[in-house]
This record gives C-alpha cells, structure tokens and sequence, in this order.
C-alpha cells in the first residue's frame, strides 16, 4: 500500500465535519472504517471539542493488525480554531513505516490593510520559516469547516484558500448531486462531492476522490470513496455521537 493514500482517505473525511455551534461547549466523536478493495485497512478516528474558548478538531488515523505487520501507519492532524473559526495552529505528525513527518503552522488574523502572517515550523529538522499572504488562509481541517457554513448549490463548485506544506492553494469543491446511502452508521440523505486536490502534502492528488456528506446543516461525512493505482479505497461511518 502506498504510503499516502490512507492519510488521504482519512483526512478527506474532515471535507464537511459537523457545525459546532460557538458558545456551546460540545463534545463529538465519529469512527471510521477504511477498506481497499473490500479489504480492511485501517481505522479513522474524528474528535470535535467546542468550548466557548475555541474549537479543536483532532483525527487519528491508524493501520489495522494485519497490515501494521509491513507497513504500520499512525497519523495525527489536529487544528485549533477562534470560536469564529479561524485557526490559530495546526499540528501534522505522520508515521508510515519508516517515514516520518512532524510541523506546525501557527496562524494569524488578517487585519485591512496588512498581510496575514504565517508561521511554519518543522519539528524534525527544527527549522522556522514565516509567510505573509494578502488573503486569509486556512490549514486543511479548519477550511472544510468553514465550508459547513455554506449555502452549497447543486452544480456548482465553492473554493477557499488553504496553507498546506508551504505553499497556498485556492481549492475548488464540486458540488455535484443529491443521493440517499447507507453505511454501518445508518441510512442517509447526502449531498455528493468531489474537491479537486493541488496540495502536495496531507491533500496530495492521487485520484478522483467522492465523498457522501449528511444533507443538512452539520454535512457529517458518513461515505467516501477513491481509486487507487491498485484497486480503490473507501470510508464508511461506523459510529458517532
């Protein structure tokens, strides 16, 4: 198995992570079960916390038994949000086999009239680099949540600036139809769509990604599905609060 696509599968999952509403202080928590090919793969883990301090969105993604045996995986992505729902910090620590990646990018708000500022940090080699950008950005897990806010049309694409790996990328998602699925979890009325991939970090582009999201106010993930060189992946909700 490659050694990105089950980061891929899992992180996608966060595409449309149920609203949290600003004030409250909640506690969510959504299991994931990813396949390739009909086979189990691994396991996806989606942790919301909202207080009327801030929000945290934290996923963990690790191997099944069998496929730990060659090739363990055990990835954490954590962002931490302004009640408002920019992000103050976002965290990536990586383990596939022998590869590692550990950083964190710190976000500041953008004021009229002056860039925001970013900083990037790579823990493993200890080395800082800053950005300034003319338009507010978002890391991966906080963008997709802003995106639960949306009016989303059938037909149409929405896009939004992300900082992934030190580079900006003005994301598209299409929007594409209405379909009625069922997984462990449940049965579901979902809107399908598809987000057209450029990052070349946690949302490097390996294939056509489709993800099934919950047609109402909180968009909860509950199916995805990707093709693979070998085979495809999919991700079906197993539980939630």
């Amino acid at each position: 198995m490659k050694q990105r696509y089950l980061l891929i599968l899992f992180v996608c999952l966060l595409v449309f992570p149920s609203l949290l509403e600003a004030g409250d202080t909640v506690n969510k928590r959504f299991v994931y079960y990813i396949y390739w090919s009909g086979i189990k793969a691994g396991e996806a883990v989606l942790d919301y916390s909202s207080t009327p301090d801030g929000i945290t969105i934290r996923t963990h993604a690790t191997s099944a038994p069998v496929v730990s045996l060659f090739y363990p995986v055990d990835d954490i992505a954590e962002s931490t949000l302004y009640p408002d729902g920019y992000p103050k910090k976002f965290t990536l620590k990586v383990r596939k086999g022998l590869y590692k990646r550990d950083k964190v990018t710190y976000f500041e708000r953008k004021t009229d009239g002056k860039p925001q500022k970013i900083i990037y940090h790579n823990s493993l080699d200890n080395k800082t680099l800053e950005f300034f950008l003319d338009r507010q950005a978002y890391d991966p897990l906080s963008a997709f949540y802003e995106m639960t806010k949306w009016d989303l049309k059938i037909g149409q694409s929405a896009f939004i600036d992300i900082f992934d790996s030190k580079k900006l990328f003005n994301t598209e998602v299409q929007v594409l139809k209405k379909e009625r699925v069922t997984v462990p979890a449940g049965e579901f009325n979902t809107i399908v769509v598809r987000p057209i991939i450029k990052s070349e970090g946690i949302f490097r582009k390996t294939g056509d990604i489709t993800i099934w999201a919950t047609d109402d106010d909180r968009k909860l993930p509950v199916l995805l599905k990707s093709r693979a060189i070998i085979g495809h992946f999919s991700a079906e909700l197993v539980e939630g609060q």
